[in-house]
C-alpha cells in the first residue's frame, strides 16, 4: 500500500476532521526511518479502524517538513481536527508505538464529547446527559465523559456525580476537574448534615456559603467563602479556599465570575 502523501492539506488536515492521521516524516538515506517505518505500516493496518497512516519523504517535501518544525527523522506527529496534537522522534520500538498511540489518540467519541460540551455551555444539561450517558455505554473509561457527565449532576445529583468520578486517580488527564467536583459535590452533601461541621465562629457564613453555592449563586457564595478565609482560614480544614478553588476551575479562568472575585480571593489568602 501507498502511503506517500501528493497533498499535505487534502492527505493530512482535511482528512485529519474525519479520523486521525499519523504522519510519519522519513527520508530514504535514513537508516532508522527503515526500521520505523515498516512497524507504523503493520501498526496502520492493525488499526486500520482507528487511524490512518500518511507518509511525508522530507527530500521531496523540505518546505513541509520545515513548516511542521522536523528536526530529526523519523518524526511521526499525530494529526486530529487539522492540527497536530503529538509526536515522538526516533525509531521506537512496535511495543512502545503502541503505548504512545494508546496514549496520544482521542476517542472515537470526541466530536459527541463537543456537542455535549456545547450543550452544556448552553445550559442544555438534559440533552448533554443524554449523550454523554450514550458514550458511556460504549466506552465506560472515557475519562472525559465522565468527569463531563459528573458535572451537569453536580447541583441536582451530587451522589451521582460522586459516583461517576470514583474511578478517576490522580495520573489522570482530568483529574483537577474531577477534584474540582468532587469537591462541590461532597460539600453539598455534607449540607444535608450541617451538625457535623466545627462548632466555630465561621460556621454559620461557611454553611450561607454553601447554601448559596447549592443554589449556583457563584456571587454570593465566593464572597461569603473569602470572608471565611479573612476570619477562619483553616475552618472545616481549610474548605473555604478549596471551595472557592473549586467554582473557579469548574467555570473556568474566563467565567466573568471567576474573574470577579480571583482578586479578592488572592487578598485574603495573603491577609
Amino acid at each position: 500500500m501507498n502511503y506517500e502523501i501528493q497533498d499535505f492539506s487534502k492527505d493530512v488536515i482535511e482528512r485529519s476532521n474525519t479520523v486521525p492521521v499519523l504522519v510519519d516524516f522519513w527520508a530514504p538515506w535514513c537508516g532508522p526511518c527503515k526500521v520505523l517505518g515498516p512497524v507504523l505500516e503493520k501498526l496502520a493496518q492493525r488499526d486500520k479502524d482507528s487511524w490512518v497512516l500518511a507518509k511525508v519523504n522530507t527530500d521531496v517535501h523540505q518546505d513541509i517538513a520545515e513548516k511542521y518544525g522536523v528536526r530529526g527523522i523519523p518524526n511521526a506527529k499525530l494529526f486530529v481536527d487539522g492540527r497536530m496534537v503529538d509526536e515522538f522522534t526516533g525509531a521506537l520500538p512496535e511495543a512502545m508505538v503502541t503505548q504512545w498511540l494508546k496514549k496520544a489518540l482521542p476517542s472515537k467519541y470526541r466530536k459527541v464529547i463537543q456537542t455535549a460540551e456545547q450543550l452544556i455551555v448552553a445550559n442544555n444539561a438534559k440533552d448533554a446527559q443524554g449523550l454523554l450517558e450514550d458514550v458511556l455505554k460504549n466506552d465506560s473509561n472515557n475519562h472525559q465523559a465522565q468527569v463531563l457527565l459528573a458535572g451537569t449532576y453536580l447541583y441536582s445529583n451530587p451522589e451521582r456525580a460522586v459516583e461517576l468520578l470514583k474511578d478517576i486517580e490522580e495520573h489522570i488527564e482530568q483529574f483537577p476537574m474531577a477534584e474540582a467536583v468532587r469537591t462541590i459535590a461532597d460539600l453539598l452533601l455534607r449540607l444535608k448534615h450541617p451538625e457535623t461541621f466545627p462548632d466555630e465562629a465561621a460556621k454559620q457564613t461557611y454553611l450561607d456559603a454553601a447554601r448559596e453555592l447549592s443554589r449556583s449563586n457563584y456571587d454570593a457564595a465566593l464572597e461569603k467563602f473569602v470572608e471565611v478565609i479573612r476570619t477562619n482560614r483553616y475552618y472545616d480544614e481549610d474548605g473555604a479556599r478549596k471551595a472557592c478553588l473549586a467554582i473557579f476551575r469548574t467555570l473556568g479562568d474566563n467565567h466573568e465570575v471567576t474573574q470577579r472575585h480571583r482578586r479578592s480571593f488572592s487578598s485574603a489568602l495573603y491577609v
